[in-house]
Order: structure tokens, then sequence, then C-alpha cells
């Protein structure tokens, strides 16, 4: 009898295939697309796994081409794809966009962006709007729908149009995704746009937060659940249950959960900073506020608020950043680090995703990630990264090691489970 190999990380939720335009204007007047990939959690999974963790995607695609592609490139970024399952009757889903996305926020004065995988405010909504912090493009679109771009005058976003409506990830459940697959990673990462997309996977993620058994009162052994709340109001629109008290049931019952000020406003009307949104969100043993161009606040346990400044950035493509942060500070939270430099980390694989033009971005050797995140708060805030920085990396001259977790008090995170 075999056994199924412990992993880091495992991330489930559905990825589609990208057409992405050979020119700029409408999509009534591009001629052709190149073919990519766009999936939050699946960005994670090659995030992770490309920085040296072991990491599985588990999912549902057609059995079609598109779900060949999707199986290929995210296995040929070092990902365990073994537990998706292909489904016969229904399609893999696809969506087409226009060229123009951008960060829809403000930027610094100096004309760089934010690193902790916002738009610089963080925004999650708008007809077209750009979101850095989904996979590969918004996803807030209703499944089959058509997202316009901005009028004149309303910046250079894009246009979406989607297919995916009855896709095969849309039936993923408790029935159809194997148990045994989502429980052999030490965390298992979720986000809230697959709890919009049927019933059925709404039952699924319920099963895995709410009806979980209690890991941190030791019923169980279990991963730790990391939960995005990725919060897309026209996604919701078709969703089961409106998305507000779905997306907070959800994270209050996750061990480690990332979300961004705006979204906190949006869904809950928690307005009022970081603080304010830990006090709505008690539960979660770690809580991550994004605060767009000023950066990222954490909460572990009873401690008190940790900070860090997001970094100065030359940005090539905005798309996958939000993913790159949580894959950064997951990598953290597997080595044990302080918080402090779990949001560094964080940050730094924002910069990458940033920084680059491909559908996944290189991230840094971990002894120069170690080594930026050792700066003092007056070199790390000098800093300003720009294409290939992961490969010519900024000189420093700080440690390479960055030293053992700093010591906890008051109610501590639940452990990480070994590997």
């Amino acid at each position: 009898m075999t056994t199924t190999p412990k992993t880091d990380v495992v991330c489930l939720g559905e990825s589609m295939v990208t057409f992405l335009p050979s020119r700029p204007g409408p999509l009534a007047d591009v001629p052709s697309f190149r073919r990519a990939i766009g999936g939050a959690e699946s960005n994670v999974a090659c995030a992770l796994a490309r920085a040296g963790y072991r990491t599985r995607w588990v999912s549902r695609v057609g059995a079609d081409g598109f779900g060949d592609h999707l199986l290929r490139t995210i296995a040929a970024h070092g990902v365990d794809t073994t537990a998706v399952e292909r489904d016969p009757d229904r399609p893999t889903g696809i969506y087409f966009r226009t060229d123009g996305e951008r960060a829809t926020g403000p930027t610094a004065p100096d004309g760089t962006a934010a690193t902790d995988g916002t738009d610089g405010t963080g925004s999650r909504e708008g007809a077209g709007t750009t979101d850095p912090a989904n996979g590969s493009a918004p996803t807030d679109g209703a499944p089959g729908t058509h997202v316009p771009a901005a009028p004149p005058g309303q910046g250079a976003v894009s246009e979406v149009v989607y297919y995916r409506a009855g896709s095969a990830a849309s039936a993923m459940s408790p029935a159809t995704v194997p148990a045994e697959a989502l429980r052999t990673g030490r965390v298992l990462h979720l986000t809230g746009i697959t709890a919009a997309l049927s019933a059925d996977c709404l039952a699924l993620l319920r099963s895995l937060t709410t009806d979980r058994p209690a890991v941190r009162d030791g019923a169980a052994p279990g991963p730790l659940v990391s939960f995005d709340v990725n919060y897309r109001v026209s996604l919701w629109r078709t969703a089961p249950e409106p998305g507000a008290g779905v997306l907070l049931e959800l994270a209050r019952h996750s061990d480690i959960v990332f979300v961004g000020e705006d979204e906190a406003a949006a869904a809950w009307g928690v307005t009022g900073g970081p603080d304010a949104v830990r006090a709505a969100l008690p539960e979660p043993a770690v809580l991550v506020v994004k605060q767009g161009s000023a950066g990222a606040t954490a909460y572990v346990g009873d401690s008190g608020p940790v900070f860090a400044p997001a970094l100065r950035v030359d940005v090539v493509s905005p798309i996958g950043a939000g993913d790159a942060f949580a894959a950064g500070f997951l990598a953290g939270t597997l080595r044990g680090l302080p918080v402090r430099e779990r949001l560094r980390h964080g940050h730094l694989l924002a910069a990458a995703a940033l920084t680059d033009a491909g559908d996944l971005a290189a991230p840094p050797a971990r002894e120069t990630a170690d080594r930026l995140v050792a700066l003092d708060d007056g070199d790390w805030g000098r800093l300003r990264l720009g294409p290939g920085w992961t490969s010519a990396p900024p000189h420093g001259s700080a440690p390479a090691d960055a030293g053992p977790p700093a010591p906890r008090t008051g109610r501590t995170e639940p452990e990480v489970p070994s590997a």
C-alpha cells in the first residue's frame, strides 16, 4: 500500500485558460490572442513551488485541451497536480481580455506601486478594473459574463469576457474532491472566489472551515487553513448566498486570513484601519490586513499589530502580485519566521511578480530574500526594485541569516504541522 507524500501547502480552487491580446484595443478589434493561465490558488502553489516548497493544486478541469494545458503548465512549475480530477461532461473555464491593464488606485508619488498585492488601494471591485490580487486577471465577473472596459476618461482598464458558467471546477463538492488529497499538507490555502462558484463549492469550503474539527482545540490533527477573502462583488451576484456573510463565516473559521482594508469596508462595512478589522475578526490566529501603498499589518494571537511598509516597485505588470504576497507570507510561516519577516517576504515575492512580464515570475533566491528582509527600516524604505532584480539583486550589507523566530507572548498561533 502506498501513501501520499507529505506536502507543504495544498491549494484548492479554479484555474482558467486566459487569452491575452496580440495588440491593444477593444476585443472586437483584436485579431489574435496568446494563451496563458489564470487562477489565484494555483498561482500561490506555483510561486511556492518555484521558491522550493512542496505544493499540490487540487481542482477539477474538463477532459479537453484547455484542461490539458492547465495541468501541463502548472505541473511544469513543480506543482503536484495528481489530485486534479478530469470532468468528462463539463468544460474548463476560459476568458478573454484586452490589453491596457494597470493599477487603478493611487501609486506612490514617484510612480511606483504597492507590494501587498493590491492596486494601491487594494481595490477588488469595479467594472473592468484590473485586480493584481487575482491569479491572472480580474475574476469578479459573473460566470459567463462580459465585464466591459471603463468609459473614456475613467482609466485604461481591461475589457474581459468570461466563459465559466457550468465549468468543471464549479462542480467541486465534498463528494467530488477527495478529502485525503486536501489533508496531506502542512497548510491548506483557500480563497473566497471558490465559495462563490456554486452551492457545491460553498459546501466544500464550509466542510474545510466551518464544519471541520477544531484544530486549535486539539480535536483532530490537520493542516492550518489559510483563507484569502478575495471579495468580488460581481461574482457574488449569482452566488447561492450573499457574499458578505459567507466570507465572514469562512474567515472566522480559518487559521490564517488575508484581507484588504477596502474589502473589509466593502463586504462588512468595517472602517477605521487594521485595528477595526481585527476587532471584527478576532477569531483567526493570524490576520493579515493589506493596506495598499502603505504596506500590510499582521496580528498573531493576542499580540499587537506588526506593520511592514510596502516596497517601491517599477511595475511591469500587476498580475498575480496578491497571490505572490500570500505565497511569501506562507513561506515565512512554514519557516517559523517572526511575523515582520513574513510580511517582508510577502512584499518581496509581490515585487517579483510586479516587475516581471511573464505569467508567473521567478522568485528571488532564498539567501537574497533573507538578506533583504534583514535590512534595517531605513535601508528597506530606500529599496526600489525594477525588472530583473531577482536575477541581479540590489547590494546591501545585511546578514544572510535572518536569525531565529522571535519569542511569542499571549495567545499563540497554532503550530504548523511538521513536514
